[in-house]
């Protein structure tokens, strides 16, 4: 995967010398960045996906997502960005985004969580991520919660870290 990662990036600065950025990946139409934007940052995730066993509004206890803790590389597999709760990605130059899911999609690879298209809720300093505006986690690979059956009201208040990995992609408005 790291390979493909390589190549990906290779591929994306021949065509941005071109004048033209890296290609957008292939995804159902629900999950599609807006028209106006332009890919500015991929990079590879690998960490976990953290839930807590909890009772709902209904009293049944289920494995809730409590938050995303990763790590995501450049196409060189230099660190770039820390993902954590918010869902927020905070870039080694300072800059951070949060986002919020719009669009959800069954991930093609049974036992992976679902891909997603979030949209910027807010900004925090200066850098590559003040000016995204969108976002897409895709290629996902595990995170899935444990078994439902392993969260009752004895293990309330546990939690459970399930391991995954994704491509996400960074958008922001053409200038």
């Amino acid at each position: 995967m790291n390979r493909l990662m390589q190549l990906a990036g290779a591929i994306g600065m021949l065509l941005a010398a071109q004048g033209q950025g890296p290609a957008r990946p292939e995804v159902p139409e629900s999950l599609k960045a807006p028209a106006g934007e332009e890919l500015i940052l991929l990079a590879h995730a690998t960490g976990v996906q953290i839930y807590v066993c909890q009772a709902g509004a209904d009293q049944k206890f289920g494995w809730v997502l409590k938050a995303p803790e990763a790590e995501l590389t450049d196409s060189a597999g230099k660190k770039v960005v820390h993902h954590s709760a918010g869902p927020s990605w905070k870039h080694a130059d300072g800059s951070e985004v949060k986002g919020k899911v719009i669009a959800k999609q069954d991930a093609p690879k049974p036992e992976a969580i679902p891909w997603l298209l979030l949209a910027a809720a807010s900004h925090s300093g200066e850098g590559i991520l003040s000016r995204v505006t969108s976002i897409q986690r895709i290629h996902t690979g595990g995170g899935l919660p444990p078994s439902a059956n392993t969260c009752e009201e004895s293990a309330n208040g546990k939690e459970s870290r399930s391991a995954y990995s994704a491509d996400y992609y960074f958008y922001a408005p053409k200038h």
